[in-house]
C-alpha cells in the first residue's frame, strides 16, 4: 500500500494554520493589557478624589515656632491633604511649637461664657451646675467670686474692669450684679444686647418697645439710671450691632447693602457724629474691637468664599476708618479669635468647612481646630499648636504675658488649656 503524501502535507498545513489562526487571536484580543508606568496627573475632574478642607496646610511663616515653610505667608489657603503619620511616631509637646500639643482639662463641668480677668492672667466663668461664677488659676484650682447664686443665667455681658456684668434669664429678666460690692440692680426686660464703656461705668443697648416707634439704640449708666437715646432703631434690629469701641467714641454699627456680596458698615456715636463708613466684603458679619479700639476685626461669607466664614482686618477710628482693609486669607469665625495686643490675633481654624458654613455656622462648625497666631503688620500665618484630642474649639483666650492659651470644647465644654511658653 503506498502512502499518500499530499494528504498527509494538506493535513499538516492545516494543523499549522489552526495553530497560527489562534495565536494571531490571543495576541491582538486576548492578551492582557499591561498597566502603564506614566505618572497620572490628578486634575480633579470627573472621577478624581476629592480634595482636603479649605484649611488643610494654610501658608504659614517659614521656619518659625515649628510651623513649615511657605513661599506666600499672605497666599489663599491650600487644600493639599497632609501625609500620613504613623500614630506611633507622634509626639505631644508639653509646650505649644507647632505640631501636637498637650491639652490640660481645667475644669470638670461645662463652662459658660469665659473672659480673662481684669489683671488678664487667669479665666473667670459662669457653672451653670452650681450656679456660681468662678475665677480659676492655670493649675486648675477654683475660687467662687461671690457666694451668691444665680440660677439659670442665659447669656452674661463683663464689663472691662471685670467688676460687674449683666446676667439674663430665660424668662427676658435682667441684672447688673457688682462682683465688687456684691450687690445687684434690675434693668428693664425690653432692654437687650448690652455693651459696657471702656470706664465700666456707662451701658449701650438696644431698647425694644412694644411698636417700631419706641424701639432705640440707648446709653445710660451702669446701674440703668439716666438713660438717653442715641438713634431711632426702627425695624433695623437684625442689622444693629451695639458694641462701644474701647477708643470710647463708638457704640454701635449698623449695615446696609451695597450689593449682593458686599454692605456697607456705618459707625454711630452718643452724639450724632458724622463718622466715615466702610465696606465689608460679604455676610454673616461678626465682629470685635482691637484692644485699643483702632481696628475692626470681623469675619463675613460670601459667593467669593463658596459662603464660608472669612477673617478680615480694618481700621475702624477716627479718620482712618475704612484703612488698611486686608483679607487675612483664613477661613475662621471671628468669635474663635482673640487679640494678644494690638499687632497680633490667636485663632482656632477648622481644618475642614463645607460649602455654606458661614451661613448655616450652628449646624456646620464642627470639624477639629487648630491654633494659629496671626501678625497683623505683616499678615504672616504661623501654626501654634494642633491641640491634643481633635478638639472644636470655642472661647479662644490667651494671658496678657502669652504664657498660657485657653479654650471651650464645643466637644464636652470643658475649659482647657495649652502652655505657649
Amino acid at each position: 500500500m503506498s502512502i499518500n503524501w499530499k494528504r498527509i502535507l494538506l493535513l499538516i498545513g492545516f494543523v499549522a494554520a489552526v495553530f497560527l489562526i489562534g495565536f494571531l487571536l490571543y495576541y491582538f484580543f486576548l492578551k492582557p493589557t499591561l498597566p502603564s508606568t506614566e505618572p497620572v496627573t490628578n486634575t480633579n475632574g470627573t472621577g478624581a478624589l476629592p480634595g482636603a478642607g479649605s484649611n488643610v496646610n494654610i501658608q504659614t511663616a517659614g521656619n518659625t515656632n515649628g510651623a513649615l515653610p511657605g513661599t506666600n505667608a499672605n497666599s489663599a489657603n491650600q487644600a493639599t491633604p497632609p501625609p500620613d503619620v504613623s500614630p506611633n511616631a507622634i509626639t505631644v509637646s508639653e509646650i505649644a511649637n507647632g505640631g501636637l500639643t498637650k491639652t490640660t482639662a481645667l475644669t470638670e463641668t461645662v463652662v459658660y461664657q469665659p473672659t480673662l480677668d481684669q489683671n488678664s492672667s487667669e479665666i473667670i466663668y459662669y457653672d451653670k451646675s452650681t450656679g456660681l461664677f468662678y475665677k480659676i488659676a492655670t493649675d486648675g484650682k477654683a475660687t467662687p467670686l461671690s457666694d451668691q447664686i444665680f440660677h439659670e443665667v442665659q447669656n452674661v455681658t463683663w464689663s472691662p474692669d471685670k467688676q460687674k456684668a449683666v446676667l439674663e434669664y430665660p424668662d427676658s429678666s435682667k441684672i447688673v450684679y457688682d462682683f465688687s460690692t456684691n450687690k445687684q440692680v434690675t434693668l428693664p426686660k425690653h432692654w437687650k444686647e448690652f455693651s459696657f464703656s471702656p470706664t465700666s461705668d456707662r451701658l449701650v443697648f438696644k431698647s425694644m418697645g412694644s411698636t417700631e416707634e419706641t424701639r432705640w439704640i440707648a446709653v445710660a449708666n451702669a446701674d440703668g439710671s439716666e438713660a438717653t437715646k442715641v438713634e431711632h432703631l426702627g425695624n433695623q434690629d437684625k442689622t444693629v450691632d451695639t458694641i462701644w469701641s474701647p477708643a470710647g467714641q463708638i457704640v454701635a454699627m449698623y449695615r446696609k447693602d451695597k450689593d449682593f456680596d458686599r454692605q456697607n458698615l456705618y459707625f454711630l456715636g452718643q452724639n450724632n457724629e458724622n463718622f466715615k463708613s466702610t465696606i465689608i466684603e460679604g455676610r454673616g458679619f461678626e465682629g470685635q474691637w482691637s484692644t485699643d479700639g483702632s481696628q475692626l476685626l470681623y469675619s463675613v461669607y460670601s459667593s467669593n468664599t463658596d459662603y464660608k466664614p472669612s477673617l478680615w482686618l480694618v481700621s475702624a477710628n477716627g479718620e482712618s476708618i475704612g484703612q488698611n482693609r486686608k483679607n487675612l486669607q483664613i477661613q475662621t469665625w471671628s468669635n474663635k479669635c482673640t487679640f494678644a495686643n494690638t499687632t497680633s490675633i490667636y485663632c482656632a481654624v477648622p481644618r475642614q468647612l463645607s460649602s455654606g458654613a458661614g451661613i448655616f455656622s450652628s449646624e456646620m462648625d464642627t470639624s477639629p481646630c487648630d491654633i494659629y497666631k496671626i501678625d497683623l503688620t505683616s499678615g504672616n500665618k504661623t501654626k501654634v499648636a494642633i491641640p491634643q484630642g481633635n478638639q472644636n474649639i470655642n472661647d479662644v483666650l490667651v494671658t496678657k504675658d502669652e504664657s498660657y492659651l485657653y479654650f471651650t470644647s464645643k466637644t464636652d465644654g470643658l475649659l482647657y488649656k495649652i502652655n505657649l511658653k
